[in-house]
């Protein structure tokens, strides 16, 4: 099954049309499951506060599967900040995508953070 987990940086992306936003959700497309942790429709809600427009539409989010771990991430947020510095966020994403594909090859993590590519590049992911 080829799947990814999606940073809210895409659909931020996505949302708001932005330059590299027809070729993301393209490529996002091409996956037959997208995950995300939930934190991304908090940040999706709060870009849209921020920008004063109306609440994003519930068929972007459709498109995620989210991820509720039943246990601390915290074996992931520890292998996530060995490899470099993230913001709490990011972080979190990361750890996230670990906890659901711990053999970090075997999943695509879509982002438009620079930062947090490199991290997710370091750990093993695709991009």
């Amino acid at each position: 099954m080829n799947v990814a987990y999606v940073d809210s940086s895409c659909l931020v992306a996505i949302a708001f049309g932005e330059p590299e936003a027809a070729k993301l959700s393209l490529r996002m497309r091409r996956f037959d499951r997208l995950f995300a942790s939930n934190l991304l429709e908090a940040e999706l809600r709060s870009a849209f506060l921020r920008e004063e427009v109306s609440v994003p539409p519930d068929d972007l989010l459709s498109w995620i599967t989210w991820i509720f771990p039943n246990r601390a991430l915290s074996p992931e947020l520890r292998r996530v900040s060995q490899v470099g510095y993230l913001k709490g966020a990011d972080l979190w994403h990361l750890a996230h995508a670990l906890f659901l594909a711990p053999e970090a090859k075997e999943l695509t993590f879509l982002t438009l953070d620079k930062q947090q590519a490199v991290v997710a590049r370091t750990l093993g992911f695709d991009l």
